[in-house]
């Protein structure tokens, strides 16, 4: 399907891009700390409020 030069590219790639993710996110570690103080309650929120809609859902389909 792929040829080995388009995987050893892909392959590098998602390396590279992974490697330039850390790199920024370390970068800018104390700006999220200073903006983003409150977004972990937020995605917990986020998270639970999922779930108990999938357990909503499940219990009326019973």
């Amino acid at each position: 399907m792929f040829s080995t030069g388009q995987l050893i590219f892909a392959a590098f790639f998602v390396v590279a891009f992974i490697i330039v993710m850390i790199i920024s996110y370390r970068k800018d570690l104390k700006l999220h700390k200073k903006y983003y103080k409150g977004s972990l309650l937020v995605l917990l929120a986020f998270i639970a409020f999922i779930v108990i809609l999938f357990i909503i859902k499940t219990q009326l389909n019973h």
